[in-house]
C-alpha cells in the first residue's frame, strides 16, 4: 500500500490540470468504507477506511465528527474510528461536509 497516491501518482493522474482540480479530483476517486466493528465486551467501534491523508487532515476530520456525534474517537494506522455505530450519520456528514460522493462511500458488513 506504499507509495498509492503519492504526489508522483496524483501528477501523473492530473497531467497539465490545475493544482485545485487535481485535488479535487483525487478526492472523487478515493473509495471510503465505512465497516462496524465489535470489541471486547460487546463494545461498538464504527471504523472509517480509505481517505487519503494527502487530501484530508485525518485528525481534524476525526475531531469533526466527535463533536458532531458526541462521541468519542481516534486516528490509528490510518484509518478512523469511532466509539458506538454511527455509520448512517457517518455517511451523511461525508457526503455533506466533506463533498465524498455518495457513490463513493460503501459499508462493509463484518461476519461475526
Amino acid at each position: 500500500m506504499k507509495g498509492r497516491n503519492s504526489k508522483g501518482d496524483l501528477e501523473a493522474l492530473c497531467g497539465g490540470l490545475p493544482p485545485e482540480l487535481c485535488a479535487q479530483l483525487g478526492v472523487e476517486q478515493q473509495v471510503v468504507k465505512i465497516k462496524l466493528e465489535k470489541r471486547k465486551f460487546g463494545k461498538e467501534v464504527t471504523v472509517i477506511e480509505g481517505l487519503d491523508p494527502n487530501a484530508y487532515d485525518l485528525k481534524k476530520v476525526v475531531s469533526h465528527l466527535k463533536s458532531k456525534l458526541a462521541t468519542g474517537g481516534t486516528v490509528k494506522n490510518g484509518h478512523l474510528e469511532l466509539q458506538g455505530d454511527h455509520r448512517n450519520k457517518v455517511k451523511n456528514i461525508l457526503i455533506n461536509e466533506f463533498g465524498i460522493p455518495p457513490e463513493n462511500i460503501i459499508f462493509i458488513e463484518t461476519v461475526e
